[in-house]
C-alpha cells in the first residue's frame, strides 16, 4: 500500500521509523531512518528496520563474502523498488521478501510516491563486507519507477 504522508505511514510501520540514518547517509539519496530490531552481538544476526522517505534509495552496492553472506529484505510497510545490475526493477510491497546473493550489484529504496520500510537481514558468512559502488542517478531511478508503473 502506498503512503504519501509520513503521518499515514507511521501507523502502518509496525517496527517503528527509528532515528535518522546518519551513519550511512553518504550512500543514500534522500533521507533514511534506522530502527534496530536485533542489536549486533545479540543472537548472531543483525536485523534492522530501514525506512526510506519517498524518492530515497541507497547506492548500488555488493555484499561480498568468501562463503555464506548476502542479504535478505523483508518488506514491512509501504512500496519500494529493488534492482540488480542488468535486470529489470522489482516492485516491493508489504510482505515481499528478497534474497540477495553475495556478489550481486544492486540497490533498493522507496518508490517516488511512497514511504517504504524493510527489515534488513545481513546473512552470516566468512569475510563479509559491503562495497558501495556508486549512486543510482536520477535517470536510472526515474526509469525504474516508470518500469514498475507500466507493468
Amino acid at each position: 500500500m502506498k503512503y504519501a504522508t509520513k503521518k499515514d505511514f507511521k501507523k502502518a510501520n509496525m517496527f517503528g521509523t527509528g532515528i535518522p540514518n546518519f551513519m550511512l547517509s553518504k550512500v543514500f539519496i534522500g533521507k533514511s531512518y534506522l530502527k534496530p530490531v536485533v542489536m549486533p552481538g545479540k543472537g548472531g544476526l543483525f536485523l534492522a528496520n530501514v525506512t526510506f522517505e519517498p524518492g530515497c534509495r541507497n547506492h548500488w552496492h555488493i555484499h561480498h563474502a568468501e562463503s555464506g553472506g548476502g542479504q535478505i529484505l523483508v518488506c514491512t510497510a509501504g512500496e519500494g523498488l529493488y534492482q540488480e545490475e542488468g535486470k529489470s526493477p522489482v516492485e516491493l510491497k508489504e510482505g515481499s521478501v528478497v534474497y540477495i546473493a553475495p556478489e550481486v550489484n544492486h540497490w533498493h529504496g522507496a518508490k517516488s510516491d511512497s514511504w517504504f520500510s524493510h527489515i534488513t537481514v545481513e546473512v552470516p558468512g566468512k569475510k563479509c563486507r559491503n562495497e558501495w559502488v556508486g549512486p543510482v542517478n536520477d535517470e536510472q531511478y526515474a526509469k525504474a519507477n516508470e518500469a514498475i508503473h507500466n507493468i
